[in-house]
């Protein structure tokens, strides 16, 4: 890994661009696909979506991101939810959610019901998103920003939870000491799934 790619923490005027990132990277990700079917409306709505997320991490979670080199915007990001403690709803968001998903919003609802009914209920940490931009990828940038709070986390004795996207994903969080869950998937309306899986703290 090159000394090039330097972890910190992201600003707050960063975090729409943390949200674009992440739209981005997932563009042609299945679930993706799911809650914003048309591809002219899917990277900005699903931009803001995250944006909402993200923005709330910064008072209940973390926000690292990575910088392209020669500093021409991000290259990565990883968004966690701190659940050792109590992590409320954002302030107004089901008016937000609606403000931003428009005519896709039952998709959206669903996608929430579904996160809620399957997301555990005992003390961790959640990687919600771990995205890096396409042209900054094979560089080993999302393993490096899972070990720098993987380290944290073992040392304080906190396991960690996430949703995989698919197969790759599966692969890549299994190297990183994620195990599959009971259930595994969990399938939107559509059948498109994600995967639960645990890291128990080394």
């Amino acid at each position: 890994m090159s000394d090039q790619f330097v972890i910190r923490p992201a600003r707050e005027d960063e975090i729409p661009a943390v949200g674009y990132l992440i739209a981005y990277a997932f563009n042609d990700l299945l679930a993706d696909a799911y809650l914003v079917p048309p591809l002219a409306d899917r990277v900005n709505v699903m931009a803001d979506f995250f944006t909402l997320l993200t923005e709330h991490a910064q008072s209940y979670g973390r926000i690292d991101v990575i910088d392209r080199p020669g500093g021409d915007g991000l290259a990565a990001t990883a968004v966690w939810f701190d659940y050792t403690r109590e992590a409320p709803d954002p302030e107004n968001y089901e008016e937000r959610l609606a403000a931003l998903a428009g005519k896709y919003l039952d998709r959206f609802q669903a996608l929430d019901e579904l996160f809620a009914k399957h997301h555990p209920h005992d003390e961790h940490w959640h990687l919600a998103f771990l995205a890096v931009h396409p042209e900054e990828q094979h560089h080993g940038l999302g393993s490096l920003l899972m070990r720098r709070t993987h380290a944290e986390l073992d040392a304080a004795g906190t396991p960690a939870y996430l949703e995989a996207t698919n197969a790759d994903n599966v692969r890549l969080y299994r190297r990183h000491g994620y195990v599959d869950m009971d259930p595994f998937e969990m399938p939107l309306p559509d059948g498109t799934p994600f995967f639960r899986m645990w890291r128990k703290p080394a």
